[in-house]
């Protein structure tokens, strides 16, 4: 419970410095910590909570893009900052290098040799390459190996 237990920290200090978008950031993620709790009646490890801020990030994201076109560039800057506060809690990221060498040990270790495989594939590298790389691009590596 190393993460949850830094961001409760980080929280403190957030108050105590009076940084409210940090403090009001972190506050969202441990209530979105504190409803996976309630729904599925399990306490919360390190690998949920980067589920959780995974998650997060990726709305943000989406809210960016559509605050940007819509010509509203105040609030992308503000899902933008709580986008980098998230992201300090994330593991660091592989390169694509990294990936690719990940990508062709789980082809090898699962016989894949067509794009039909690409499941038990994704299956293998969805578990030990979470929350370390961006699954989208995993997936295109995947099937640009496979196909």
């Amino acid at each position: 419970m190393a993460l949850l237990s830094d961001i409760k920290k980080d929280l403190k200090q957030a108050m105590l410095d009076k940084n409210d978008l940090e403090r009001d950031t972190i506050r969202m993620f441990l209530a979105e910590v504190q409803r996976f709790e309630i729904d599925n009646q399990e306490e919360a490890d390190d690998s949920k909570a980067l589920q959780i801020v995974n998650k997060m990030i990726k709305q943000r994201n989406d809210s960016i893009t559509q605050f940007k076109s819509g010509g509203r560039d105040d609030l992308a800057d503000k899902e933008q900052k709580e986008v980098d506060i998230l992201s300090k809690y994330k593991p660091a990221q592989l390169s694509e290098e990294e990936v690719t060498q990940k990508v062709k040990e789980a082809i090898e270790s699962a016989g894949a040799s067509s794009m039909q495989d690409m499941g038990k594939v994704m299956g293998i590298l969805n578990s030990s390459l979470a929350g370390s790389a961006d699954m989208g691009m995993v997936s295109k590596i995947v099937k640009d190996n496979l196909g």
